[in-house]
């Protein structure tokens, strides 16, 4: 996994543990020891793929877009990584692959769905919630 991954989960963990209330970009540089500017590209990307959205103002800041038990761990790093968007398999195949590259796609395939598994929520803590 990339770092860009890595801080994306933060990002969004972070924003789940506490859903009530609006969190800084500022703030969460500060407390996951995150570049600033890195973080704000970060969460400009995760604004346009749907999982954060901002509240201009004064007041403002940013919140999880949807609730944390619906964003899977799976879909952050098909977001986030290249080649983790492969085309999923029909069913399981019966016969073993024909080529490294195969067994490759085969085993990030399982490693995504094992994540689709996970959400927000169970990384925060708060999968018992309505969150």
């Amino acid at each position: 996994m990339t770092l860009y991954t890595n801080h994306s989960v933060k990002v969004l963990v972070h924003l789940a543990a506490a859903p009530q209330r609006l969190s800084s970009i500022g703030e969460i540089a500060t407390a996951h020891g995150i570049s600033h500017n890195h973080l704000m590209k970060v969460v400009n990307d995760l604004g346009k793929a749907g999982f954060v959205e901002a509240v201009r103002g004064r007041s403002g800041g940013i919140r999880l877009a949807r609730p944390a038990r619906e964003i899977s761990l799976g879909e952050i790093v098909r977001h986030t990584e290249s080649g983790f968007d492969l085309e999923e398999a029909d069913g399981a195949s019966a016969q073993p692959a024909q080529s490294f590259t195969e067994a490759i796609e085969e085993g990030a395939r399982a490693f995504v769905g094992v994540l689709d598994g996970y959400s927000v929520a169970d990384l925060s803590g708060r999968s018992d919630r309505r969150t």
